[in-house]
């Protein structure tokens, strides 16, 4: 027999009654009926219950160990009384009797425990995060996520993708994130840098002629943490393709992603990849105030400036008589009641705004009233007209908010999605894939009205260099995103392969053709030994899983990560350097005050 195991903990059925066994595991519960001991015994693969008494020669053993003791157990598998099967265990028709025992490793007691829902401070799980891990939520995490991984890659495989493996030191890339440095000793006082994602390799990928690149590959940025991003790594499904266009890339990547949620998305609605929607990025923006929506939730924003314009209301009057500003409506089917509508309001106030104007409309027994501030103060025409072009009726409301849609327009965002899940209109059971596409490529600072990139500096203008030389803010980018419930999972671009359009590019961001060399000197330098047009895009592994486990948060489907303030309290990182380490690169620790 194997010297730990001849089958796991969840092998066994009722088939096995009459064998001799061997499992080893985990001492998941103890349960002492009567002088009988009852263990589960748990491995990767499920649970086993294993039973003692004092018949057996080693009871005086099995009455010492504890939760979380590891162990071997030798036995006879006997069926349960039929009163006594657990349906909800594969091997809930057996119990093994323990015949031998050998402790392969003790347990302290515990700092949380693995059996149970009890629930821990974050800290503790991840400074004991090997027992955390052991618990039946991270053990299905972790597997999802190893499995995500092999359905991307023979996905990949399948549409005559090959993986290539790009560096993991390399040189320092603004690519919109601070960069990990690493010190050179055989070089002092210059630095190699952790690569922000493998942009520039798998472009010259393309230089060399491979046509199709991907790779599961390691990214590192120092960022602050969220819920839903990583401060330090992360992992993702990064593609390229030679001699393609924008829709060449979704066609390529968007059946794998589909693909991946139809496996994975327990049942739920995935949409059909042909039905995604492309929505511009400025349309994005007016509609949902994102661009990442959540298309669950079927509330679409809209202008209604002209129903306040010269109106009662002199807020939102005198508002627009300034340039650039807007007041946009959130519709809210069935939400029309004062409570709901004061609710509504007292969030804008948490978010910083002053408030939310609204109005609902109500059944008054010989008709619709029109209630609420706004609308005494703009009257029944102006209120009608806006009832009807937002196409709400009794019972519904609407909200306002004024202003530069960049001051607002977050907000905005956050409240149609909070009203999409309070008046129930969000639907949970779907993952709803949406395009956003045509971002700008360039945006100007309000105060010091300097032009600098908005978005990926790499993308190809839509027009070219002719493009190029008009008003830079109207410049739009082959720069695509995909957004699922509310998240970013892919982002990618059509590259700018052309020297000359990328040098105007820059020139435009205030950088000269000399730093543009020195920065991204071998990216340049090979675009001009015949460079093909290429594009593609990188999906974000960790979040696609956070999504299809139906997790909140991304530290729930990573198998070691850091914290919120970026330490690994496991390995205790990052840590102080040794002065011996510190002489042999040539550095000095300034302490900070």
């Amino acid at each position: 027999m194997h010297a730990f195991r001849s089958h796991s903990c969840a092998d066994l059925t009722k088939a096995n009654v009459g064998d001799t066994v061997r499992l080893s595991g985990w001492v998941h519960r103890i349960r002492d009926h009567g002088g009988i001991l009852f263990i589960d015994l748990r491995d990767h693969y499920g649970i086993t219950q294993v039973l003692c008494d004092p018949d057996s020669p080693v009871f005086a053993q099995v009455e010492k160990v504890r939760s979380e003791w590891c162990i071997r157990i030798d036995g006879s598998v006997k069926a349960r009384d039929a009163d006594l099967v657990n349906p909800k265990l594969p091997t809930g028709e057996i119990e093994v009797f323990v015949r031998d025992m050998e402790v392969l490793g003790a347990a302290e007691e515990l700092p949380l425990m693995v059996f149970g829902d009890q629930e821990y401070p974050e800290e503790t799980r991840l400074r004991y995060r090997y027992l955390d891990l052991r618990r039946e939520q991270m053990q299905r995490n972790m597997t999802l996520r190893s499995d995500v991984v092999a359905s991307m890659r023979k996905r990949m495989w399948e549409k005559n993708f090959r993986e290539y493996q790009t560096p993991i030191i390399t040189a320092s890339s603004p690519e919109g994130a601070r960069d990990f440095l690493v010190p050179s000793r055989l070089h002092p006082g210059k630095f190699y840098a952790l690569p922000q994602a493998p942009q520039q390799f798998k472009q010259l990928i393309m230089v060399s002629g491979f046509d199709k690149y991907f790779q599961i590959a390691p990214c590192f940025r120092d960022e602050d943490p969220r819920a839903d991003r990583s401060p330090t790594d992360f992992y993702q499904l990064d593609m390229e393709m030679s001699f393609v266009e924008q829709q060449d890339v979704f066609d390529t990547i968007a059946p794998v992603i589909a693909g991946v949620f139809e496996e994975f998305g327990g049942g739920r609605k995935v949409d059909a990849p042909q039905d995604w929607p492309q929505i511009p990025y400025k349309e994005a923006a007016l509609k949902y105030g994102t661009d990442k929506p959540d298309l669950r939730n079927p509330i679409e924003m809209q202008d209604v400036s002209e129903h306040f314009r010269g109106s009662g209301f002199a807020i939102f009057a005198k508002l627009l008589e300034q340039d650039g500003t807007e007041i946009r409506a959130i519709p809210a089917p069935t939400g029309g009641s004062r409570k709901f509508c004061d609710r509504m309001n007292a969030f804008a106030q948490k978010e910083g705004l002053p408030g939310m104007g609204y109005i609902f409309w109500r059944d008054q027994g010989e008709g619709m009233e029109a209630a609420g501030p706004l609308a005494k103060n703009i009257g029944p025409e102006r209120t009608e007209a806006i009832r009807q072009q937002l196409g709400l009726g009794i019972g519904d409301a609407a909200f306002f908010l004024g202003g530069k849609p960049a001051v607002f327009e977050k907000v905005a965002g956050k409240a149609r999605t909070v009203i999409g899940d309070e008046l129930g209109l969000t639907d949970l059971n779907r993952f709803a894939f949406a395009w956003i596409v045509d971002f700008p490529i360039y945006e100007k600072d309000e105060e010091s009205g300097k032009i600098d990139f908005e978005h990926n500096p790499f993308s190809m203008p839509q027009g070219g260099m002719e493009a190029l030389m008009g008003d830079p803010l109207a410049v739009k980018g082959y720069q695509y995103d995909l957004a699922c419930n509310g998240y970013e999972l892919v982002s990618g671009a059509i590259r700018n392969h052309r020297p000359e359009i990328m040098f105007k590019a820059f020139e435009i961001a205030g950088y000269g053709k000399d730093e543009v060399i020195k920065r991204f000197g071998g990216m340049v330098n090979a675009f001009k030994f015949g460079a093909p047009p290429h594009g593609g895009c990188a999906a974000g592994i960790d979040r696609i899983v956070m999504l299809l486990a139906d997790q909140q948060n991304i530290r729930e489907v990573i198998m070691f990560p850091m914290n919120q303030r970026a330490e690994d309290l496991m390995m205790q990182a990052p840590s102080d350097p040794t002065s011996d380490q510190l002489m042999e690169l040539g550095l000095r620790v300034i302490p900070q005050d």
